[in-house]
């Protein structure tokens, strides 16, 4: 079946997948030993990489309200016993004078249950835990929320894929909430992924849901291409098939549309492991991606590029955070990509644009994990590191 995300994948790139298990799947784990002093992430000749703010605790994601004040979710899904508990806070950080240094830096709200996504809508601030979307009330340059949120959407929370992201329309009557899958694929069941592995869409006092697309397996970043009304988002695809499947990718996301998940990934490719669980109705719809993001790569971070800082060739562009592998025997991922777009629609390959997280292979150690990404109204660049407790800026030297 050929589908207009066809035409635009084709023209962009080829994507020629191995077949399943041609090679081991293998568990990669990388090991995080920090950014030594006077270290830092590598961007391309033309721009500078400082330290905007440091000593977090997993900065996962960032938003960037619309008066300027920048978010940032600090928040963990602990695994064991060992692993460190969620700081499960928002902090704010103000830089009103745009020199790259916070002036002001704050606890702006807490008690919250594995936070990620955030969006402003006049008086309101919402919050996307894990397992639910609180909105709270919000006056615009305040420092702090004290007030109890109001339930405005119940969600599936954990166990596998607990971010949950948030966005809304241009109108702002509508929020679109990205909901990972609990599983690798379906292995519990598909009973088990009910508003799972969706984007939902519901009104912005939470009435109204239903699912705007869904066979996504892990969608995190959303953002709408610029000059379009277009959403796109980027997609943690599937393991356990070998070093170079499943591909994961950024996608324009169509009303309605499935994009495989479980039974079937880039189009009718069909999981070997679902050979008897199979919906052949939903395989046929399912939708080739737009843009292919390296295999086991944890592209979670999505932005379009709308600032004025860089030079003119990144406008409109779409930059994504990759947290980096576990089920590749090489790394790949940590490190944040740039694919450039023309009217709205991608117009070249993947490129590298800020490296040097990988601190040495052998050792399994890296710096940090880039995750979340936005455009600061000074138009540079802020790359949320969870691994490293860092935000990164880079900013082009114009």
């Amino acid at each position: 079946m050929t589908t207009p995300a066809d035409t635009v994948h084709d023209k962009v790139d080829t994507v020629n997948l191995p077949a399943p298990y041609a090679t081991e799947s293998v568990k990669n784990f990388s090991k995080v030993i920090g950014w030594p002093a006077g270290k830092m992430p590598v961007a391309p000749t033309g721009f500078t990489v400082t330290k905007f703010a440091d000593s977090l605790d997993h900065p996962r994601w960032i938003y960037v309200a619309p008066n300027g004040d920048i978010f940032v979710a600090e928040s963990n899904h602990p695994h064991g016993a060992k692993d460190p508990k969620s700081a499960n806070r928002i902090t704010i950080l103000r830089d009103a004078d745009k020199d790259g240094v916070p002036e002001l830096r704050s606890v702006f709200l807490t008690d919250l249950n594995e936070p990620f996504g955030m969006l402003v809508i006049g008086n309101n601030f919402y919050v996307a835990n894990t397992d639910a979307v609180l909105q709270f009330p919000y006056t615009p340059g305040s420092t702090s929320i004290t007030a109890k949120g109001k339930l405005i959407v119940k969600l599936p929370g954990g166990p596998r894929h607990w971010t949950r992201n948030i966005i809304s329309n241009a109108k702002q009557d509508k929020i679109y909430i990205a909901v990972g899958s609990s599983s690798n694929v379906a292995e519990n069941g598909i009973d088990k992924e009910t508003r799972r592995a969706d984007i939902l869409e519901v009104n912005v006092d939470g009435s109204g849901e239903r699912v705007y697309a869904s066979g996504l397996r892990n969608p995190v970043g959303m953002d709408w291409a610029p000059g379009t009304q277009t959403l796109w988002t980027a997609v943690n695809e599937r393991d356990e098939l070998g070093d170079d499947l499943v591909p994961d990718y950024m996608t324009s996301v169509k009303d309605g549309g499935f994009y495989g998940w479980p039974y079937s990934y880039y189009g009718q490719h069909l999981d070997p492991r679902l050979k008897d669980k199979q919906d052949p109705a939903l395989v046929a719809r399912a939708i080739v991606p737009d843009i292919a993001l390296g295999p086991h790569t944890a592209s979670l971070g999505l932005v379009f590029y709308t600032g004025n800082n860089f030079p003119a060739t990144y406008r409109s562009g779409a930059f994504i955070g990759q947290h980096g592998s576990w089920n590749r025997s090489v790394f790949t991922g940590y490190k944040v990509v740039y694919v450039p777009f023309n009217n709205g629609k991608p117009s070249g390959k993947m490129q590298d644009f800020l490296t040097g997280f990988i601190s040495d292979e052998s050792k399994k150690e890296v710096y940090g994990r880039p995750v979340g990404v936005a455009v600061l109204k000074d138009g540079s660049l802020l790359v949320a590191d969870d691994g490293g407790n860092v935000l990164w800026r880079v900013r082009g030297n114009n």
